[in-house]
């Protein structure tokens, strides 16, 4: 009786000083992204694209799993008429986030893996990299700004 006695003692102190294990938090990037302005630089040459007028992008992202849907907002009835989209795998890291494009209706981009800095203010997200695909002649500096999707 005094050995079971003892050995509930121990147990429970064990158990008690036992640290419960948490699950670490989301990253801040995860979550629907809405696209405002992108930002290319090659060379000297800077283009400014403000996707608050006239087309729409979205990104998605997920802790394993990207997806982007781009259009125009004129429902492809003139000559605006734009359709992008593609996805793929994702590595997250602090500050640090790469797309690994499986899938994209410019098929000479999949398979491309692109590296960016992020930075999550609010409800902000600001990413920076160099987006390189020498079957498509692509080798510049994006940057681009968006805002979160609220449900």
């Amino acid at each position: 009786m005094k050995f079971t006695l003892i050995c509930l003692s121990l147990l429970t102190v064990v158990a008690c000083n036992t640290p419960v294990s948490k699950e670490p938090s989301p990253s801040p990037i995860i979550g629907t992204w809405k696209l405002i302005s992108g930002t290319t630089i090659k060379g000297t040459d800077t283009t400014t694209t403000d996707y608050t007028k006239g087309k729409e992008m979205i990104k998605i992202i997920t802790a394993t799993h990207f997806s982007f849907l781009n259009h125009d907002l004129n429902h492809g009835k003139d000559s605006t008429a734009s359709f992008t989209a593609g996805g793929g795998r994702v590595k997250i890291g602090e500050g640090k986030y790469t797309e690994l494009l499986d899938y994209c209706n410019y098929r000479e981009w999949e398979g491309g893996t692109f590296d960016f800095d992020y930075t999550v203010s609010g409800d902000s997200l600001s990413i920076i990299g160099i987006e390189k695909v020498e079957k498509a002649g692509i080798d510049h500096l994006n940057i681009e700004k968006y805002v979160r999707i609220k449900n």
